[in-house]
C-alpha cells in the first residue's frame, strides 16, 4: 500500500512519521486488581470501597470492606477502568477517587508525559482489539500482559491533549444528552402514574371512569408455532413474532420479525393473523411486555394479543398495559417457567374513560414518546460522530490545527 508524504507504515498501520507506535505498556501502568487477602464485606460503611465489575461502576456507594493488611491494588481518580472478567469483559469506566480493585477489573493509568484523557481514549479504541484476545468460552477473560501488548500510536504530548479536548467535548455532548433522555423518560413515568389513574384529568374532561376487566376491552388471541420439522411451514410471506422480537424492539410499533412463516404454516397451527394495530402482550419469559403490531402478524405461544373492541383506542391501552406489568407477573404461574394464562389475564381490571379521553391521553404520551425517540437517534448520531472523530484523530489521519 502506497503510503502518502508525511506518514510511514509502522506495527499500528500508517501513521505521521512524528508519531511513534508503542505498546500500551508503554505510555500506561496497567495494574490487574486482587482483592486483599483477609477481606471482610461489612455494612457499617468503614474501610474502602471494593470495584469488582460494572455494577460498582455505577453505584455511588459500592460494598466496603475491611483488611487485615492495607491492599496494594488500588485505583486512583482519573484512572480507566476496564472490565476484564466475565461477560461484561471490554465495559470502561473513569475512576472518580481511591478504591480497592478486585479481579474482575484492570486501572489503567498514564505515564508520566501522556495525557491522561489522551490514555482513555485509546483504551476505548482498543476495546475491540482486547476482545478478540480474550480467553474463556463460557467465562471471558483478558490478561494483564495481552493489554499491556496493545500497540497504540503516540503524538506528542501537545497533540494528545488537543486530540482529547476535542473527544472530550464530543464526551460532554453525548453525556448531556444521556443526562436530558433520563429525565424525559421520569417525567414521562410520572405523567402515566398520574394521567393513567385519573388523579390528574387533562383540560375539557371530566366524569368518572369505568372499571372494566381486559376481556370486556379486547378479544384475547393466544398464539403459536408451526411443526419446525417442516420447511415448507417457514420463510413465508406471515411475520411470526416471538418474545425475542419484542424485547429487541426499542419503539412502541413492532413492524418486523426475525422469522416468517408460511400460510400453510399458519394454517397448521394455533397461530391467528391479527391485523395492524392489534396489541403483542407476552404472557411468558419476559411477562407484561407490549408493542403494538405495524403490519399484519401472527405470534407464538408466548403471547396473549389484544385485538380491541369498539370504543377502546388501542394507543391507551398500550399504555395502561405497561403500568401492570406487576399485576401480570404475580397472577403468573408455573414450575417450568412462569406464565400468565389466557382465563387471568381476562380478568385483569382496568379503569378506562370515555374513547374521547383515552385518545387525549394516549396522544400526549405518544408526543412524550416521539421526543424521548427524537433524543436517542440525536444521541446516536453523537456516538457514531464520536467513533468516526476516533477513527480519524486517533491514528492521526486527521490532523488538529
Amino acid at each position: 500500500m502506497e503510503v502518502k508524504p508525511g506518514y510511514k507504515q509502522t506495527e499500528v498501520g500508517v501513521i505521521p512519521v512524528d508519531w511513534e507506535a508503542k505498546q500500551l505498556g508503554d505510555t500506561a501502568e496497567v495494574i490487574m486488581g486482587q482483592s486483599p487477602l483477609g477481606s471482610t464485606y461489612n455494612k457499617a460503611g468503614v474501610g474502602i470501597p471494593l470495584i469488582n465489575g460494572p455494577t460498582e461502576f455505577t453505584e455511588k456507594h459500592p460494598v466496603r470492606i475491611q483488611w487485615t493488611s492495607k491492599p496494594t491494588k488500588l485505583c486512583k481518580s482519573s484512572d480507566v477502568l476496564l472490565c476484564v472478567r466475565g461477560s461484561s469483559t471490554g465495559r470502561l469506566n473513569i475512576s472518580d477517587g481511591e478504591y480497592c480493585i478486585g479481579r474482575g477489573v484492570a486501572a489503567i493509568r498514564a505515564r508520566e508525559g501522556e495525557d491522561t484523557r489522551f490514555v482513555a481514549f485509546q483504551v476505548e479504541a482498543a476495546v475491540k482489539r482486547m476482545l478478540a484476545l480474550t480467553t474463556g468460552s463460557t467465562f471471558p477473560n483478558i490478561d494483564g500482559k495481552s493489554i499491556r501488548r496493545i500497540h497504540v500510536p503516540r503524538p506528542l504530548f501537545f497533540e494528545q491533549c488537543a486530540i482529547a479536548e476535542a473527544l472530550g467535548d464530543v464526551d460532554v455532548l453525548i453525556g448531556g444528552l444521556d443526562r436530558l433522555i433520563a429525565k424525559k423518560r421520569d417525567l414521562k413515568r410520572a405523567a402515566m402514574q398520574q394521567l393513567l389513574t385519573g388523579q390528574t384529568r387533562l383540560p375539557g374532561f371530566s366524569g368518572e371512569w369505568e372499571l372494566m376487566r381486559l376481556t370486556e376491552l379486547a378479544e384475547i388471541v393466544s398464539g403459536g408455532t408451526p411443526k419446525t420439522t417442516v420447511p415448507s411451514y417457514w420463510t413465508g410471506s406471515i411475520k411470526w413474532c416471538t418474545p425475542t422480537d419484542i424485547t429487541s424492539c426499542s419503539g412502541k410499533y413492532l413492524i418486523e420479525t426475525e422469522r416468517t412463516i408460511s400460510i400453510s404454516g399458519l394454517r397448521s397451527c394455533s397461530a391467528r393473523l391479527l391485523p395492524p394495530g392489534s396489541l403483542l402482550l407476552c404472557s411468558r419469559a419476559t411477562i407484561g411486555e407490549v408493542r403494538i403490531s405495524g403490519s399484519e402478524i401472527c405470534t407464538n405461544q408466548g403471547f396473549k394479543s389484544l385485538m380491541c373492541k369498539p370504543g377502546i383506542s388501542n394507543e391507551f391501552l398500550y399504555y395502561k398495559l405497561l403500568t401492570m406489568k406487576s399485576q401480570m407477573i404475580e397472577r403468573a404461574i408455573g414450575s417450568t417457567f412462569l406464565e400468565i394464562s389466557k382465563k387471568d389475564a381476562a380478568m385483569l381490571e382496568l379503569s378506562i374513560p370515555q374513547y374521547d379521553e383515552q385518545a387525549a391521553l394516549a396522544a400526549v404520551l405518544s408526543d412524550m414518546d416521539a421526543e424521548i425517540e427524537a433524543l436517542e437517534r440525536r444521541l446516536a448520531k453523537t456516538r457514531a460522530l464520536k467513533l468516526g472523530m476516533m477513527q480519524e484523530l486517533l491514528t492521526g489521519r486527521t490532523r488538529l490545527v
